[in-house]
């Protein structure tokens, strides 16, 4: 006697999968980042409380988490191989269910934008097509190891401390609040490269020419380091130009930390990428906020 037993696809995506296909641990940068624009601006948080936490929800859960499931669904072939128990690949989210939920999220985004007023509701449009022009064809730009983690870093980090300061001031932020925030953006390009070590085999096998793919693990590495630190010393220089010496030291300090954790890194990037990125991008965020109190006091 056989017994054969038939499982059925699913039909409706799982709840715990779901969650997992919008990522809650990116989240952390484009509300760190809006946060800073709002600090940055010297308009006063207190009564305007509500209007930062609605500007933080939608930079992280909403247009960040958007972003993640539209690159899933965006990425579904590659994960295949890289991370074949992550929600689509796994069957977890069937069907075509990951992009519906990219575009209801696309669409929760402009509407909840549409509540920030005009800058918020601008800079919701841009991260929305940025994000979809990152990861959809025929643009994908995340098959570049240069456009796409420079697109990601004025997105995640850039693109929202603007919106943050923008939407505390009811206009454009001045010349240096987004002058340090795009610095930290370009920085950022760094962080995105590290970012792509993990995807290193299903890049390879599907022509995303990430920089890991392109230079080898060493040299991007090296490369990605170099971008994070030039960043944050044209800070600093920034800083001490401005007349803000104690702040420019502390972020310095904290470059210096990051020096001796890049050493840890070099040793082998492959490995120790994700390593990194829960020290070295710690402290570099960290000094993102120092500099947000400093532009606070011009």
């Amino acid at each position: 006697m056989s017994t054969s037993v038939s499982l059925a696809p699913r039909r409706l995506p799982e709840p715990a999968a779901m969650l997992r296909l919008i990522k809650p641990v990116t989240w952390f940068p484009p509300i760190w980042a809006f946060l800073c624009g709002a600090v940055s601006c010297g308009v006063p948080l207190g009564p305007n409380w509500m209007l930062v936490a609605l500007g933080m929800v939608l930079a992280g859960p909403i247009v960040c988490g958007m972003s993640q499931a539209a690159n899933d669904w965006c990425d579904r072939h590659v994960d295949a191989i890289n991370e074949p128990d992550r929600p689509i690949p796994s069957g977890r989210i069937p069907g075509r269910w990951g992009l519906y939920i990219a575009l209801a999220m696309s669409a929760l985004s402009l509407a909840v934008g549409w509540l920030l007023g005009p800058w918020g509701f601008g800079a919701t449009v841009v991260g929305v097509l940025a994000a979809w022009a990152y990861s959809a064809e025929p643009v994908r730009l995340k098959r570049s190891g240069w456009w796409g983690p420079g697109l990601v870093g004025l997105s995640y980090e850039g693109l929202p401390w603007f919106t943050g300061a923008a939407v505390l001031l009811h206009g454009a932020p001045r010349f240096e609040i987004v002058a340090v925030a795009f610095l930290y953006a370009f920085g950022a390009h760094g962080i995105m490269t590290l970012n792509d070590f993990k995807a290193l085999e299903g890049d390879r096998v599907h022509g995303v020419r990430s920089l890991p793919v392109v230079l080898g693990p060493e040299v991007a590495a090296k490369v990605a380091c170099t971008v994070m630190s030039l960043a944050q010393l044209l800070v600093i220089s920034l800083l001490l130009v401005w007349s803000k010496p104690w702040h420019a030291l502390a972020v310095f300090a904290l470059l210096l930390l990051q020096f001796a954790a890049m050493r840890v890194l070099f040793r082998d990037p492959k490995g120790k990428a994700p390593w990194y990125n829960g020290t070295g991008v710690v402290l570099y965020v960290a000094g993102m906020m120092i500099s947000a109190f400093a532009l606070r006091g011009l």
